[in-house]
């Protein structure tokens, strides 16, 4: 039994983290700072952000590594410090979760396009994953979560990416945000089909546009997938600027309302939050879901 499964067993819903990079920036990351850096420069800021999770209630947490993949990396500089940052991000997120909640190495896209729509070849984007993974998966993370895709090629090529380099269990994300698709027009039950015939352990949507819109998503992956294991990270609402501050409008307490929808409607059994959400989200989410 993995980790995952064990976390599972003992508990009918488990509460994910809330944002990272929003959240990074109000304690002074710099705008267009690549949020990994703070995992080798600013180390105590990203324990301090699990911490807060944690202590709000979350079953599980994620890795500072959203952008750890080299291609991403380059665009600050650190296209060569893949490892360093990956491991750290990994050791990092341990120390604070203490056995008492999951540590699980995040993965976002690339931030490319695959051939024939960019200039990356399916080949380099399995090795990129392949390399954030593996330096991951030794720093000690327990399961894998490559999460906020809109192409299916990309889904494709990080599974594969991982399955070379770690056995670990597989969440995969979509994001859904134009007209009920991703980007690259996936439709929810388009992704369904394919990620559970890749065999992955939970699948879902995160991100999106709005609540509603990514609680749709889920309750269409459900209707193709009906065994499928659910995971949604919707973010809090859409932002807007105020007095130069980027300002997500959903409350902790709607955020939970909507939370208890997902798992009564979608039997969702990972809920967390994206953008624009804070540990105050996430203990009123807590609230709702546990006993």
């Amino acid at each position: 039994m993995t980790d995952l499964e064990s976390y599972l067993s003992e508990r009918s819903v488990l509460v994910a983290d809330g944002a990272t990079g929003t959240m990074l920036q109000k304690t002074g990351l710099p705008a267009g700072t690549a949020p990994e850096r703070w995992n080798l420069l600013n180390p105590e800021a990203v324990r301090a952000l699990h911490h807060s999770y944690v202590e709000a209630g979350s079953d599980l947490i994620l890795t500072n590594t959203f952008g750890g993949t080299a291609i991403r990396l380059k665009r600050d500089g650190l296209a060569d410090r893949v490892d360093d940052i990956n491991r750290a991000a990994a050791r990092l997120a341990r120390e604070v979760a203490g056995g008492t909640a999951l540590v699980v190495g995040d993965v976002g896209p690339t931030g490319e396009m695959l051939a024939p729509l960019g200039t990356l070849t399916y080949a380099e984007a399995v090795a990129a994953f392949a390399e954030q993974i593996g330096a991951l998966a030794e720093g000690g993370v327990q399961a894998i979560l490559i999460e906020t895709l809109s192409d299916l090629n990309e889904a494709r090529a990080a599974v594969e990416g991982a399955r070379r380099v770690t056995d670990l269990p597989l969440l995969v994300t979509l994001s859904f945000d134009t007209k009920g698709r991703t980007m690259m027009g996936v439709k929810p039950e388009q992704a369904a089909e394919a990620l559970h015939a890749l065999g992955i352990d939970v699948i879902g949507a995160n991100c999106g546009r709005t609540l509603t819109e990514t609680l749709d998503a889920v309750l269409r992956m459900r209707a193709t997938v009906p065994e499928a294991l659910l995971m949604a990270k919707p973010n809090a609402g859409l932002p807007h600027t105020t007095d130069g501050d980027l300002i997500y409008d959903v409350t902790p307490a709607v955020m939970a309302d909507y939370a208890r929808r997902y798992v009564d409607e979608a039997a969702v059994t990972i809920f967390g939050g994206c953008c624009g959400s804070t540990p105050e989200h996430i203990r009123a989410i807590a609230a709702a879901l546990k006993p």
